[in-house]
């Protein structure tokens, strides 16, 4: 009968498009758990959170010393005074926070505090960049011994706090010179006690690194008018120093099983000055994010004890290495400086 084949025909077709949604359905929740990474993708595809805090040593320049020669009002040279200028912008320009760590005898002349001196530590903080102490003459902990030391944080103290309580800022981060922590332990926990009493906390280095054997090479390049040593000493200096970022990345990553967030060690001079924009341009190229010190120093690697007594000035990476018992040969592989650049800087072959 007519009725009945048109109802049959009519169910026929409803099945057939039930089906045939239902499979589109099935296939596109296929397709989306596919497209969708597993969680074992996901933490391979996801790069390592690389973060950076950038220090710069010896404020309020790496050349200006007591026994600089200079004239006899100490005013500061051109030439320094605008390469300053130039490392200030650049911090500026890239948007990179920093910590500078000052040497308050840099400050005088004839044991006289220079206004013009003291005003390129204002420029610092007028860019919005943090000061901490680096001892008044960069003095050496394991030649002079810990009262003579003492001494020495304390009369950077005197000048650094005053200069920062004008502006309701205080000390807090303080830098051994040579990275020298302590001949024993005895002495490295007099100094512990000693920083915590004046409310400073130590500043330590994971990415270490050899700018000033550089940084005098182009002193020297800078000063006989050098122009092409000058450019190459830029286009390899930079290249150098992601060299030992990567370096230090990977051997964190090695002694801890991640990318730690690390502090490297700059000086305060006319190459970084002239090469700093393209130092931070490579590092953002391999996603590296630039954070000031205390966000680094949260990572809970740096609640690791120091024990290492050496006169060796090496990363913290590699002292908590050694803590933990890895051998000297957790240092293979650590970059270099050129033989030339070495030459240049009129330095010794084995120096680093």
């Amino acid at each position: 009968m007519p009725a009945p084949a048109s109802r049959g025909g009519r169910t026929k077709g409803a099945t057939g498009l039930a089906w045939a949604a239902l499979a589109c359905l099935l296939l596109a929740a296929t397709l989306a758990r596919a497209a969708t990474p597993t969680a074992a993708t996901t933490a391979t595809a996801t790069p390592p959170d690389r973060r950076i805090a950038i220090t710069f040593d010896d404020l309020p320049w790496s050349s200006l010393e007591p026994r600089t020669p200079l004239p006899a009002q100490g005013t500061v040279p051109p030439r320094i005074a605008a390469a300053s200028a130039r490392l200030l912008q650049a911090l500026t320009d890239t948007g990179t926070p920093a910590i500078g760590f000052v040497n308050s005898a840099r400050l005088l002349v004839d044991g006289k505090i220079q206004s013009d001196r003291v005003a390129m530590l204002d420029a610092w903080l007028d860019a919005g960049l943090a000061l901490g102490n680096h001892t008044a003459t960069h003095v050496d902990l394991h030649l002079v011994g810990v009262p003579a030391y003492q001494h020495d944080i304390l009369a950077c103290d005197g000048v650094l706090r005053p200069l920062l309580a004008a502006r309701g800022l205080q000390p807090r981060w303080f830098r051994h010179p040579y990275l020298r922590t302590g001949r024993t332990l005895a002495d490295k926990a007099a100094m512990d006690a000693f920083l915590a009493e004046h409310d400073y906390r130590i500043a330590p280095v994971t990415i270490t690194d050899s700018d000033w054997i550089w940084a005098a090479a182009y002193a020297k390049a800078l000063d006989s008018g050098d122009t092409a040593a000058q450019a190459k000493l830029r286009a390899q200096y930079v290249p150098y120093l992601l060299r030992m970022v990567n370096y230090f990345e990977h051997r964190s990553i090695k002694l801890l099983g991640y990318a730690l967030p690390q502090v490297m060690l700059l000086h305060a001079n006319a190459l970084n000055a002239d090469t700093y924009p393209e130092f931070v341009a490579g590092l953002r190229g391999r996603g590296y994010r630039f954070v000031d010190i205390d966000e680094a120093m949260g990572d809970p690697a740096y609640r690791r004890a120091d024990a290492f007594t050496s006169a060796l000035g090496v990363s913290w990476i590699h002292r908590w290495a050694l803590a933990a018992g890895w051998s000297w040969n957790f240092y293979g592989g650590e970059p270099t400086s050129p033989h030339w650049v070495k030459d240049l800087a009129g330095v010794p072959a084995d120096a680093e």
